[in-house]
């Protein structure tokens, strides 16, 4: 391709360098060819024809999100390849609570100096996290933005579009009082609360590479960007072994925001705080410790361990778990449905 510029690489923007950054990932976007991708990158747009046999009435589901402060610590690790992990999760799984099956994703990945290497590594991540999601990365946009971001940083957001029959859309109002909920463990802090748990560190004088005897060997800086469980393989299997009600992905404002959002305003969830104890890691535990924080914000921010909530009917019960754990999910019942307007009770 005979396109560069001088005076616009001395301004800082080297567009020579973003043609390098699409050879070194394209293998890695590659890996996301599913059944309906037309095309391949390079063009203004990504074209995708979805499969619509079967689906009486399909319905488009959409879902925008990034990677926020945990960032951060990618930059502080030099770690970058793992974080579009994360950026995919975030999209995918609020779209699978609709019941909508993710068809492709798009990233935008905005720096200050485009290195090709680290863009290279972070598109990396998010293939690797449409595979995870069985969706396709259609497209993406790389934008080199001097004195917008520090040399060494950047930001990292996309989203997702998923299809879903009208008839089998979740819906909260088919939730009943005495229904179970059962909750999907995290694999970690996932991308959420991070601006709480930099403050507690830097409070703590604590750096990213310490080490922690409850944490195991990884420094926490590592235990820290493991990247957000994607649940979306996991629960289109339920939806074809169960009769789901509604869906909660336990992202940001933690059990609090997000439980209520799968209920019926009549209706509430009564959380055991012992079976969400059994699957917390020691890391939530540590924070608390470190930045003496009151349990009710713990709830309130952060997933506590539970990445995702599903309301089943009690006669479901049972079979749902199974299928989830066939599904290679650690899945319990966290609590069931309660009348009254509280919203979330321990």
């Amino acid at each position: 391709m005979n396109s560069f510029s001088d005076k616009y690489k001395e301004a800082g923007v080297d567009v020579t360098a973003g043609y390098e950054g699409v050879r070194l990932f394209s293998p890695y976007v590659k890996r996301t060819v599913i059944p309906g991708v037309l095309g391949g990158l390079g063009g203004f747009g990504g074209l995708f024809k979805p499969d619509l046999s079967g689906i009486k009435s399909p319905v488009l589901v959409s879902g925008a999100d990034g990677v926020g402060t945990k960032l951060k610590i990618a930059f502080a690790m030099e770690k970058h390849d793992t974080v579009g992990i994360d950026c995919v999760a975030m999209c995918v799984n609020d779209i699978i609570c609709s019941g909508a099956k993710p068809l492709f994703f798009l990233d935008y990945i905005a720096l200050a100096k485009n290195i090709p290497e680290k863009v290279a590594a972070l598109v990396s991540g998010v293939a690797e996290g449409c595979v995870q999601a069985g969706c396709a990365l259609t497209g993406g946009e790389t934008a080199e933005m001097p004195g917008m971001y520090a040399d060494d940083e950047y930001d990292l957001a996309g989203f997702a579009v998923g299809v879903v029959d009208e008839e089998k859309i979740l819906d909260s109002a088919r939730v009943r009082e005495g229904d179970r909920i059962i909750g999907l463990a995290s694999s970690g802090i996932h991308s959420n609360g991070f601006s709480l748990a930099r403050k507690i560190l830097a409070c703590n004088a604590v750096s990213y590479n310490a080490h922690f005897d409850e944490l195991g060997p990884e420094p926490i800086g590592a235990v820290l960007l493991r990247p957000t469980r994607i649940y979306v393989k996991p629960v289109l299997a339920l939806l074809e072994a169960a009769r789901v009600k509604s869906i909660a992905h336990i992202t940001g404002g933690g059990f609090y925001e997000n439980i209520p959002r799968a209920l019926p305003e009549t209706l509430s969830a009564r959380i055991d705080r012992r079976a969400v104890d059994s699957v917390t890691p020691p890391l939530f535990k540590l924070l608390q410790k470190l930045g003496s924080i009151p349990e009710r914000d713990m709830f309130n921010v952060f997933n506590m361990g539970i990445g995702m909530c599903v309301v089943i009917d009690p006669a479901d019960a049972e079979k749902s778990i199974s299928a989830l754990e066939a599904a290679g999910e650690r899945a319990l019942i966290i609590g069931s449905v309660v009348k009254g307007s509280e919203g979330v009770i321990f």
